[in-house]
């Protein structure tokens, strides 16, 4: 009889060790941003420290010039040198469209031959081609002078959005190549936790739905609501599920704040469904 009494509280704390509780354990996770630059090059200056909070726009690096603004000036020099062109050409044009003009009188009263006419008219052809293909090279060597103006504007890099600068990867006078990144920071908008619902629940947690997150030093809990659903477990036993292997699968949930929260990433926090 005493076997037998011993025997059925066991299975009373098996069966109640079974019972799905509504608080999930988590963790904080940030989407981190990673500032680097189109362009290779040395790091020229840093601006910010780690743990600086920054505003949108603001500084955060800046890469050696030096060597982008010979390409600049080069292209610039380009640039000058195809709008001497295009007004050579203009004038050119313009000459040949007159001798032209003289011809076709001339020739019209007979004192002028065809052939000199003819020839006339494919000097002014040529002049006209000349200017065009002037023009377009005027055209393309202002598009690289406006490119390079634009790799020297973006060897700042700026912060896209308000946050804090978690990482410096690199530092003053160290080489970087093209979108390598400098810093990474974190918005409070990219913050987010991630948890692990048994599949029991996971009809309480469609995406949207709204759950209270807890940790050692929040004040309160802090409102979230869920914004992604894993479709597979995090475990997958034998093709056979038994009871125990079933309660053993979990879903990764993710779910996002609404504004400022003091979770951070690595966090351990306590997720519960919000009623």
């Amino acid at each position: 009889m005493k076997r037998l009494l011993i025997l059925s509280f066991a299975l009373l704390a098996v069966a109640c060790g079974r019972q799905t509780s509504n608080v999930l354990q988590g963790y904080g996770e940030g989407d981190y941003i990673y500032l680097s630059s189109q362009d290779a090059g040395v790091v020229g200056e840093l601006f910010v420290r780690e743990g600086d909070a920054v505003e949108a726009g603001a500084r955060v690096f800046r890469l050696d010039p030096d060597r982008l603004s010979y390409g600049a000036e080069s292209a610039q020099a380009q640039r000058a040198a195809a709008a001497a062109a295009v007004r050579t050409a203009q004038a050119q044009a313009t000459l040949a469209q007159r001798n032209y003009a003289r011809s076709a009188q001339l020739a019209d009263r007979g004192f002028y031959s065809r052939a000199r006419l003819d020839a006339d008219r494919a000097s002014l052809d040529v002049a006209n081609a000349q200017l065009a293909q002037a023009r377009r090279q005027a055209t393309a060597a202002g598009a690289e002078t406006g490119l390079a103006q634009e790799r020297l504007e973006e060897l700042a890099g700026t912060a896209p959005l308000a946050g804090t600068i978690q990482q410096i990867f690199h530092r003053q006078g160290e080489v970087v190549a093209a979108g390598q990144p400098i810093a990474s920071l974190l918005a409070p908008s990219n913050m987010k936790v991630r948890f692990f619902a048994p599949e029991a629940m996971l009809a309480q947690l469609p995406v949207g739905a709204r759950v209270m997150v807890s940790c050692d030093g929040c004040a309160q809990p802090v409102e979230a609501h869920v914004s992604f659903v894993a479709t597979e477990p995090q475990f997958t036993p034998p093709v056979i599920y038994s009871l125990d292997q079933r309660e053993k699968l979990v879903f990764l949930v993710e779910a996002r704040f609404d504004g400022a929260t003091p979770i951070r990433p690595g966090m351990p926090v306590d997720v519960q469904v919000a009623e």
